[in-house]
């Protein structure tokens, strides 16, 4: 994977104003409406998409840069953050009941993407989301960033696709595609 420490410490630092609350609240009802008490966000960031879950879940972040991780351990205490590599995830088989990402897969070279799916499937006990930018074909978006089409991406995991949808502008106004999976 091609890490540019720069361009993610830059990241991590404007992150903070990334803050969207509703999509912040529309990840924690969700994970509750399903039942779920642990939860993993991959390319956790500061972990703006975790701070509305309240202590009594398990709440667990990881993501490849310090800067990051710093802002997320000290603005998060009772939450388990660590620097791991979506391709190689310090979890158990089905240990977590809900595994996610939100803007992750687009930064990803296909490989890589690859070998993290088959992690996020491993870990995942019941649910994965993805909340990616999409376009059908997975054109470039920028020099760091593609498209991605997670639904597709699914296929040949033994999954339940049980939505694949635009999200509402006024939840997530990059328009990303939600795609949540049930691992069967």
């Amino acid at each position: 994977m091609n890490y540019e420490k720069e361009f993610w410490d830059k990241y991590a630092n404007e992150n903070e104003s990334k803050f969207n609350e509703e999509f912040a609240k529309f990840v924690r009802d969700l994970v509750i409406s399903l039942r779920c008490t642990s939860v993993l966000e991959i390319g956790c960031g500061t972990g703006i998409d975790l701070r509305l879950f309240p202590g009594t879940f398990d709440v667990h972040g990881v993501d490849l840069n310090d800067t990051a991780l710093n802002i997320a351990k000290e603005k998060l205490f009772k939450f388990d953050f660590k620097k791991y590599s979506i391709t190689d995830l310090p979890f158990n088989d089905s240990s977590i009941d809900f595994v996610f990402t939100h803007q992750l897969l687009n930064y990803l070279e296909d490989d890589v993407l690859e070998k993290g799916i088959s992690e996020m499937y491993r870990v995942s006990a019941k649910y994965i989301m993805n909340c990616e930018r999409y376009d059908e074909l997975e054109k470039q978006i920028d020099s760091n960033s593609k498209f991605r089409n997670m639904e597709k991406r699914w296929l040949d995991y033994k999954v339940r696709i049980i939505s694949n949808v635009d999200m509402h502008e006024e939840i997530e106004p990059d328009k990303s595609r939600f795609t949540l999976l049930r691992k069967i």
